[in-house]
Order: C-alpha cells, then structure tokens, then sequence
C-alpha cells in the first residue's frame, strides 16, 4: 500500500492545476477543491491505520532509492499529523465557501482563493511526509508562497502591510534553514534524515550544536518560539477568518513537527533541552500575558496560539517518552481548538459587526448556537476537566513532575498559570461579548440567522474536539507508540533502508 503516501501530496497539487483552469466557474472550482481534500482525508486515515498495524510506509520518489533520492516517509506521527490537518483544512474550505456566499465572494475571490489553499495543503503535507532536509525546506517554501497570497487576499492596505511582515520574517527564517542545510551536507554529504542518523554522530560536539542551533533558529520563527513570535499577532488578525483559522491551526504545528522531527531524530541525547524549556517557559507566560492584555478577540487569540507554542516546547524538551507522547497529544488537541475559536471569531464577527470587546456584548441571547460554539473550545484550550486540553496538560505535568529538575518543575508552575491565565483571558471574552448588555457603541448587528456553511464547519470541529476526550485512551496510546518510534531511531532508518547500510 506505499502507493498511498505520495496521494495527499499529489491530489492538492493536481487540483490546485484544474482549479486554476476552471478559474470563473466557482461551482466547478468548489466541486473540485472539497473533492480533493476529501480524498486527501481519506487517505490520510487509511495511512494512519497502515503505519500504526505495519509500520512506517515508505516511498522513492522517482524510483530513486534512499540516500541517492528523495523518500516519503509516513510514519505514524506523520499521518497522524495528515489526519488531523486533512481534517482541519477541509472544514476551513468549507467554512470559507460559506463565508464567500454570504459575502459575495468579496473577501474569498474564488478564482485565486481555491488553487492557492489546494497548493498550501500540499505544502502542508509534503512537510509532514519528507524523508530528507531538502524537501522538507521545499514543503516550507511552498507554504509560504500560498500563505502570502491568501493572507494578503483582498488587497487592503492592513492586509498589505501585515502580508509584507510576514513575507520577511519568513524569507528570513527561509535563509536560517537553506544555510543550515547547506553547512549539514557539506559536513556530512547527505540530506537524507536516515543517512543523517549516522553520519551526524560522527561530528565534533562543537559542530553538531552550531548545526541543532541553526535548525532551531529556522524552526523557532517558523513556529512564533518566544522572542520570534512577535510578527504572529500582528499578521495573522488581519486576514479573513478562514486563511487565520488555517494558518493558527496548521503553519506554526509545521514548525513544532520539523523541531520534534530533528530533535529526536537527529540530535537525540538532549543537548538542547535545557534552551527548549526555558524557550517553552518564557513563551507559555508572555504569550499569555499578552492575551491577556488584548481587547480584540481575533489578537487575543493569537497570543494564546503563541502561548500554547510553549506546551509543546516542554513536552519535546524533557526528552522523555512520556513528555514526547504528551506533546504530541497536544498538538492535535491545539490544531483543533485553535482553528476552531478562530471560526467562531469569524461568527463572532459576522453577527455582531465586529471582534473587538468595546463593541461587543449580548450575543448569548442574540445567538445561542454561537455562544455555544465559542464557550465549548474556550473551556477545551483553557484546560477544564475532562476536555482534552486538561488531559494533555496533565500529562504533561505528570511527565515534568516524573523528570523532577528544576526546570521541570518551573514549567509545572508555568504550565498551571497558563492555564489558569487562559481560562481569565477567554472568560473575559464571555462576559464582554456575550454575557453583558450592548454598549451603546455597538455597531448594527445582523438579525439574519448565520450562513449554515459556515456554522455547520465549525460545530463539526467542536464536536471533533469534544470527540477527542472521549478517544483520549486509543488516542494517548497511538501518540505513545509514535513517541516510542522517533525515540528509536534505528526504527526509522530500518524502515528507510529496509535493513540495508544507510
């Protein structure tokens, strides 16, 4: 069944092409684009199930074998990952058809918005699956040439601005990357990440650290690592609900899954761990803060996604089978509930003309299905028992608690503040946007019910992320086994070469 790893890479960008092609006939385009993700879905699940009963499916691109080719790899953290994104991104598209009927395409123009997202799926995809250092940057730059078109969609000056940030934040770390994989073949002659395995252990210290430093550097913006997070807040709120539901759920976990990939993968022994918890630390509490600090819910939000970064820094951090297992639970925990108040905001604003908390108020009586949708992904990302934010967290308290330094238990206590910080952030949101009576500067609210394309997405996803509570058992074990699989590395590299010398 390897046939099935290049699928979800190959289908976006096939339907990217025939979307293209049918550019002005939006019925055709909408046709062709919820196809595709669905077949990707599909596949991705079927991937999931392969590699979790007969381990990792691997596949030669070209016929080309490792190490003289480039190999897909679909393990079971990376189709898990192609599940959950697959999953995500097909109710965005749908989400963002609705939001274009009911807007008359102004702020989704078909013609450009359905090949691009197709072409950011692939990129996705083709990040979670590469088998080698340079495909992984392609995958990269892939997301980056179709994030900046939809992210700049509609062309208003916000937009622009907020776009160009990006752009240069994201060339830079670009740069980071393509440096660092030029300065790893030239010491080892490979890019391949089995190869890599074994010529990397045959370093100097020294080297390998500038390497592993290079690497986290490049991912660390990728993912919005505190102090490179900064350019987040201010890009992501500017873009229309869908692109933000996406990019909030999806590009920094691209980031997250190519630092656990290398950290465990080719850099094992925790040389770095000390730097990823103190990073997760201070990421955790100022991002946070800075939630905190917000009167916009759609900035609000995205300091909470920089803050939750920090989750995942500890669990990789600890460099334990246990906080690796955690982590990964937790990255499908947060791509769901992000993407999912990040839709919700985009209701928010649909129905009460605005995302800001000065304007907002009465939406719990105005609709109840809404304030619904908003408070049941709010209490999930706050950590309240028994959603599967608590039970993420708690593992990875348990696991910090089992470590025992003192820089675990400082990310116990970080952690727990959060958490607690998170629950006063999205409460505050209730009681301003739906709990309280109107101001008297609320600006005119639509008394039409909501577009049903765009609530039913939205609801699907908080069922999924209550859905993920009640599978929280086989689902922590699929994340154990996967932790089990990256932390054994000749499990890998057996799977790559078929037992032959790397």
């Amino acid at each position: 069944m390897n046939f099935l790893v290049p699928l979800p890479v190959v289908m976006p960008l096939f339907g990217a092409a025939l979307a293209l092609m049918m550019a002005g006939k939006p019925r055709a385009q909408r046709t062709v684009s919820l196809t595709v993700l669905t077949a990707t879905l599909l596949v991705s699940c079927a991937l999931l199930f392969l590699s979790t009963v007969d381990g990792p499916l691997v596949v030669a691109v070209g016929g080309w074998s490792a190490p003289l080719g480039i190999v897909l790899v679909a393990d079971q953290l990376a189709a898990l990952m192609l599940v959950v994104s697959s999953a995500v991104t097909l109710c965005v598209l749908v989400y963002s058809i609705g939001q274009g009927m009911a807007d008359g395409h102004e702020e989704t123009p078909l013609s450009v918005y359905h090949p691009t997202y197709l072409i950011l799926t692939a990129g996705v995809t083709n990040a979670f699956l590469a088998g080698d250092l340079f495909n992984l940057y392609v995958g990269f730059e892939i997301l980056l040439v179709a994030s900046y078109v939809l992210l700049t969609i509609g062309g208003t000056e916000n937009r622009i601005r907020a776009g160009s940030t990006y752009v240069v934040v994201s060339l830079l770390s670009s740069v980071v990357f393509l440096t660092a994989i030029g300065l790893i073949y030239a010491a080892t002659g490979t890019l391949n990440l089995a190869q890599l395995v074994e010529r990397l252990d045959a370093l100097p210290d020294g080297l390998r650290l500038i390497l592993q430093g290079m690497l986290l550097l490049a991912f660390g913006i990728k993912a919005a690592v505190f102090p490179l997070s900064s350019w987040l807040p201010d890009s992501y709120p500017t873009a229309p609900a869908p692109v933000t539901a996406v990019f909030a759920g999806l590009l920094t976990k691209v980031g997250v899954y190519a630092i656990i990939r290398t950290e465990t993968l080719l850099f094992p022994g925790g040389r770095a761990a000390a730097v990823l918890l103190i990073l997760g630390l201070l990421t955790m509490v100022i991002g946070i803060l800075g939630a905190v600090a917000q009167s916009d819910i759609k900035r609000l939000l995205s300091f909470t996604l920089v803050s939750h970064i920090g989750y995942l820094l500890f669990g990789v951090g600890l460099t334990t089978q246990l906080g690796l297992s955690s982590a990964i639970f937790y990255v499908v925990h947060h791509i769901t509930i992000q993407t999912t108040l990040f839709l919700a905001a985009g209701l928010i604003e649909k129905r009460g003309g605005s995302t800001a908390l000065d304007k907002l108020g009465g939406l719990a009586k105005l609709s109840p299905v809404l304030a619904v949708l908003f408070l049941v992904p709010a209490l999930n990302l706050a950590g309240i028992p028994p959603f599967s934010g608590f039970i993420g967290k708690l593992g990875l308290v348990q696991a910090g608690v089992a470590d025992g330094g003192v820089l675990a238990w400082l990310l116990v206590g970080g952690g727990i503040l959060t958490s607690l910080l998170t629950l006063y952030a999205v409460a505050r949101v209730w009681n301003l946007a739906f709990w309280r009576t109107p101001p008297s500067s609320c600006p005119p609210r639509s008394r039409s019910l909501l577009p049903p394309l765009m609530v039913a997405p939205t609801m699907a996803l908080v069922v999924f992320g209550v859905a993920l509570t009640v599978v929280a058992g086989p689902l922590f074990d699929v994340s154990d086994q996967a932790a089990s699989s990256l932390m054994e590395r000749a499990y890998y590299v057996q799977a790559v070469f078929g037992g032959g010398a790397p």
